[in-house]
Parts: C-alpha cells; sequence; structure tokens
C-alpha cells in the first residue's frame, strides 16, 4: 500500500509539472524504480524500450494513421456528410442525425477522434447553424459524434491496448463495431427527440409571428450527386474489416492495404487536393503522430514493466482474492477511476499506463478481455469530451469560435451521459461486444 502512494505522489508530481508526457512517466519511473527496486530499473530501461517498439503488430499504427490522414486532407468528409443529409432531410433533426452517422463513417476511415471532430465539423457545424440548430446542439453532435473515432475500427486506441495487452488486434476491431453501431443509433435517437419537441415549438412560435417555414426539398440526383465519391471508401473499410474477421489478412496487413487504397482512392476522385506540399505534409503529420504515439508508448511500457518489478502489479491483481463477491463494484470503481483520469490524460496514454495492471484483475474476475478493451475504449470516449483535457471540446471551438465554452459543454452533456449508459449496458449485455468476435475465423484471431 505504501509502495503505491510513493507511485501515485511521484507520478503526479512530474506529471502536473506541466514536461511532456513522454519524460514525465521515463523519469518517474526511474526515480519509483531506483527508491523501491534498487538499480533494477536502470538497467532495464534500454532493454524494455528496444522491445517495446520490437513489435510487427506495431506496424499497424502508422499505416492507418497514414491512412486517416490522407483522406482527411482531401474533402471527403464534407462529401460524406453532404450526401448522407441529402438522403435524411426530411427526418427531425436530419441535419444533425447526418453529422452522426458521417462521424461514425469517417471514424471508420481516420481512427481518430479529433480527425473525425475536425472533418465532419468544419462542414457540420456551420451547416447546422445555419438551418436553424441550437449553437449547443451543432457543436454538442460534432464533439459526441467524433468520439466515435476511437472506437469504431481501425481504432488506434485498440491497438495500443492490444499490443499492451498482447490481445488479438483483429477481435478488438470487430469487437468495437457493434458497440460503435448501438452508441451512434443512441446519439440519432436523443436527437429525433430533441428537435422533435423543439421543432414543434418553433412552428407555434412561428405560426404566432407569420413568419414561413423553410423547407428543403432535393431530387433524385441531387441525392445521389456525393454518392460515387464516398462509396468508395466506404467499401475500402468493409474490404479492411472483411479481410480481418475472415482471417483473411492480419491487421498489419489490413492496414497496408488501407493505406494504399486511400491513396489510390484520394488520387482518383480528389487529385486536386493532392498536391507537393499536401503530400509533404501528409508525410510530416504521419512522422508527427507515430513518432509521439511511439515515444510516449515506451516511456509507459518502461513505467508498467517498473511497476511489476517492484510488485505493485501482483499486489493488484492480489486484490481479486478480496473482492470475488463484489465483481460490480470493483467494475465501477475501475471505471471511475478511468473517467477521472480521461480528464487529465490521452486515451492511448491511460491505457499503456493501466492496462497491463488491470488485466490480470479483470481475468481473476472472469471477466472477457476483448471485453474489458472496448469498455476502456468506451470510457476514454468520455474523456475526451470532459475538461480540462476534452480535446474535441477544443477541436469545436476552434471550428466555431464565436461558441462560448459553457454554450458548448451544455450540448455535450447528453452525449456523456448516453455513453456512460452504454457502459451499463455492455456490462450488463457482454454478448453485444463479444457476439462478433466469438463469431470470427480461427485465423483471424493471430495479432
Amino acid at each position: 500500500m505504501l509502495n503505491g502512494l510513493i507511485v501515485v505522489f511521484i507520478t503526479l508530481l512530474f506529471l502536473l509539472s506541466g514536461m511532456p508526457l513522454v519524460f514525465a512517466f521515463g523519469i518517474s519511473g526511474l526515480i519509483c524504480g531506483f527508491l523501491l527496486g534498487g538499480t533494477g530499473a536502470v538497467t532495464m530501461l534500454a532493454q524494455v524500450i528496444y522491445h517495446s517498439v520490437d513489435s510487427f503488430e506495431l506496424l499497424t499504427i502508422p499505416l492507418f494513421v497514414f491512412m486517416g490522414i490522407v483522406i482527411t486532407v482531401a474533402p471527403a468528409g464534407r462529401d460524406l456528410y453532404e450526401a448522407i443529409h441529402r438522403f435524411l432531410y426530411r427526418v427531425p433533426g436530419g441535419i444533425a442525425i447526418s453529422n452522426i452517422f458521417a462521424c461514425t463513417i469517417f471514424a471508420a476511415m481516420s481512427g481518430s477522434s479529433p480527425a473525425t471532430a475536425a472533418a465532419i465539423g468544419t462542414s457540420g457545424i456551420p451547416e447546422m447553424r445555419k438551418r436553424g440548430i441550437s449553437d449547443s446542439l451543432a457543436c454538442g453532435t460534432i464533439v459526441g459524434g467524433g468520439t466515435l473515432g476511437i472506437l469504431i475500427p481501425p481504432s488506434i486506441t485498440l491497438i495500443v491496448y492490444g499490443i499492451a495487452t498482447e490481445i488479438s488486434i483483429g477481435q478488438l476491431f470487430i469487437g468495437g463495431i457493434v458497440p460503435g453501431i448501438i452508441i451512434s443509433l443512441a446519439f440519432s435517437c436523443w436527437i429525433i427527440i430533441y428537435m422533435f419537441y423543439s421543432r414543434r415549438k418553433g412552428q407555434r412560435q412561428a405560426a404566432a409571428s407569420g413568419e414561413a417555414i423553410v423547407r428543403e426539398h432535393y431530387s433524385w440526383s441531387e441525392k445521389m450527386r456525393y454518392l460515387p465519391k464516398t462509396v468508395p471508401f466506404i467499401l475500402l473499410i468493409i474490404c479492411i474489416l472483411y479481410v480481418i474477421y475472415f482471417g483473411v489478412a492480419t491487421p498489419s496487413e489490413a492496414a497496408a492495404i488501407g493505406a494504399l487504397g486511400s491513396i489510390v482512392l484520394t488520387l482518383i476522385f480528389y487529385r486536386a487536393y493532392i498536391t507537393k506540399g499536401n503530400a509533404m505534409e501528409i508525410i510530416r503529420a504521419t512522422a508527427n503522430q507515430t513518432g509521439m504515439l511511439m515515444l510516449i508508448a515506451t516511456t509507459t511500457m518502461f513505467f508498467s514493466n517498473v511497476m511489476t518489478e517492484i510488485g505493485l502489479t501482483q499486489q493488484v491483481a492480489n486484490l481479486a482474492g478480496s473482492v470475488q463477491g463484489s465483481k460490480w463494484l470493483t467494475l465501477a470503481v475501475i471505471n471511475m477511476i478511468l473517467l477521472v483520469m480521461g480528464a487529465f490524460l490521452p486515451p492511448f496514454v491511460i491505457i499503456l499506463l493501466t492496462a497491463p495492471l488491470l488485466l490480470p484483475l479483470i481475468k481473476n474476475l472472469g471477466l472477457d478481455p476483448i471485453w474489458f478493451g472496448v469498455m476502456m475504449t468506451v470510457n476514454m470516449e468520455i474523456g475526451c469530451i470532459t475538461p480540462p483535457f476534452g480535446l474535441n471540446l477544443f477541436v469545436v471551438k476552434g471550428i466555431a469560435p464565436d461558441v462560448r465554452m459553457p454554450t458548448i459543454l451544455r450540448g455535450s452533456i447528453a452525449f456523456v451521459v448516453i455513453l456512460i449508459l452504454s457502459i451499463v449496458a455492455f456490462t450488463i449485455f457482454p454478448e453485444l461486444v463479444l457476439w462478433l468476435p466469438n463469431k470470427m475465423a480461427p485465423a483471424a484471431m493471430v495479432k
């Protein structure tokens, strides 16, 4: 217990100092290891860093990052949003629901929460506000919808969890599909309910004031205009999931297919946007994001190894013996801790830091690691909304600088509640997560 308190104090001291995370975890790991375990932590540093990146599965990260950046550079998000909106414009709140569905599909293209929020929100927020959607709902829709970027495969967060816990990335990907769809449908249902009552109130006010109610209309030719550009990208994602699900290719090979496919499709449909300058920017952004992920991954894995070396991991695992009759209470406490951490740290850092510590406890409680990986990711989605970290909040604030942050937060609260209820639902009905992974071809279950 004392060792745990010492580790928490030293780690928080460096995390709150404002230094980059890579140094905060590296230095605190060295100090904790030296104080509680002798010189072993220092001698294992180089070995752990080398072995943490000596993994073929890590190849999925730069390839999927590259795929997402290529698609984000082209206006695929704008076209995707417009294509969906032209089919849903008659539904109450159809334009907001279009943004949710566009976020859902674009999440599968980019694998990034802020990239999804930025790509869809850049077009979606101005259009929603122009058509009378309140500022809070317009911004909240993108903040909430953007969180799907780290759940719906290919997800960088799920890749990191798979590598940190040595769990099949293919099964994690497939496990995120049904929860992602359910959450996006729950978001849409909330918007329909909200807009149904708002529209009736707006119609009464318009009728009382004598204002005309403007209605949109699109012909079939106008509805079909954007589909030829968006359907091929959707088919690319379906192809990636198909080869993973049926064991045709490993996640690393599927990532290569995605990277190559994104280049080919972007050159075919958005050739004007792939200039020499954009090409260099894509390479630079891929290198920056991959380098950042790798550096933080190595130091957090070193930190986790130090925790194992000093016996803290075993102490956490031993807690299972004292909470056998309180499995649900234990899960509630774990989720609360993750929610608090999510307000301050990026998702992949939390997973690298906590997943190796929590995995023995989860197994001893008789819970499935695949299910827990998806649950952690849904929990991390909430962290993309809640301040002070809340990265999606700042992305949306950048898109709509004239909207006050309290207004954005007010529109985002409902989506936080839905995510919390989703965690409860997936805990009560774990088959919602595990049904598809359990049906996968045996060849697809390898890392």
